[in-house]
């Protein structure tokens, strides 16, 4: 799928930083595909762009009127269908993460071919996949695996994207959840794809090219949480990652969300990622590792990653801190 740009952010009445992630992300990291954003009475949260109502922003020439909030179970409230209508009667497309789909309200599908505007479930992928097949493909790629979920995986990746891009390497960024959908405008949510064609999804996301063209695939998941395994392995083996960097996020004692679980090891993360990947890559390698220090100081962070580069003998950042030069230098 393709959104078209610029975005109108509507984060309605969110009270809570996390629930606008979708937002926030694509403000963060692709300002430029953003016209402004839009709350309603109760909205006490902000991306930091520009604020703007539905008819400003259409006058304004938005394109695509973005759900830029999220909540549990991944519901779209009717309280939010008439903000919908209108942006669509101001020439925009609709497009949402959440896991009720846009074209299973009858308003919205009847308000869409009246306007000719595009509704776009990015959480549900509509092309066809086909299995994997394993065949070596021309290009270069990277892929970003964790210790657990929620580790940094596409704020590493595209901390890597723009550090190659200010070192004039040709570069993508290969999104593959929602929320890296809407900052790179395509992709695939991998988690929603059949699991037989997951590794052949991941091939067509990341196709032949230039020998000297790097893909950077926003990785999901971890091999070590019993309930997302399976599509960090699909992603694994479809992307044949020719290079892999470990993330991970200080403090943890137990797999997110399942406190009976086992965290564990970098050293083991790497182990588990490296024989998995060379089922279709023999030559991959581990070339960098990136920590959300977020929770201790500055330089507690630079302590903390200088020990595990030692450790290790691979660069070690936090990308926001930090950013990813360090990493994107051992590629060659």
């Amino acid at each position: 799928m393709h959104i078209a740009s610029p975005y109108l952010l509507f984060i309605g009445d969110s009270t809570d930083q996390l629930s606008i992630k979708m937002a926030r992300g694509v403000a963060d990291w692709r300002p430029e595909l953003c016209i402004g954003e839009y709350a309603v009475a109760g909205c006490t949260v902000s991306t930091g762009i520009k604020k703007l109502n539905i008819i400003q922003a259409g006058q304004q020439g938005a394109k695509s009127f973005i759900l830029g909030f999220a909540n549990s179970g991944g519901v779209l409230d009717k309280k939010w269908l008439p903000y919908i209508l209108e942006a669509m009667d101001n020439g925009m497309d609709i497009v949402s993460g959440l896991h009720d789909k846009l074209t299973d309200f009858p308003e919205i599908v009847a308000k869409a071919e009246e306007t000719n505007q595009q509704l776009l479930d990015i959480r549900h992928p509509k092309a066809e996949f086909v299995t994997g097949t394993a065949v070596n493909r021309t290009g270069k790629r990277l892929l970003t695996v964790g210790t657990d979920c929620s580790v940094g995986k596409m704020y590493t990746s595209l901390s890597l994207e723009k550090s190659m891009k200010k070192h004039n390497i040709d570069v993508d960024f290969r999104a593959t959840g929602q929320c890296g959908i809407l900052i790179a405008g395509t992709g695939v949510a991998i988690d929603c794809v059949i699991s037989d064609f997951l590794s052949g999804a991941a091939e067509a996301l990341s196709p032949d090219n230039d020998s000297e063209h790097w893909d950077i695939i926003e990785g999901q998941g971890s091999l070590s949480h019993p309930a997302f395994a399976g599509v960090s392995l699909g992603l694994l083996h479809g992307s044949q990652p020719d290079a892999l960097v470990i993330c991970h996020d200080l403090n943890r004692s137990y797999m997110r969300g399942l406190p009976h679980s086992q965290f564990p090891s970098i050293e083991t993360t790497i182990a588990l990622n490296l024989q998995s990947a060379k089922l279709t890559n023999p030559k991959v390698k581990v070339v960098g590792i990136t920590v959300n220090t977020s929770s201790v100081s500055v330089e507690e962070g630079q302590r903390i990653c200088a020990k595990l580069s030692e450790e290790f003998s691979l660069p070690c950042v936090d990308p926001l801190r930090d950013g990813t030069d360090s990493i994107v230098a051992t590629l060659s």
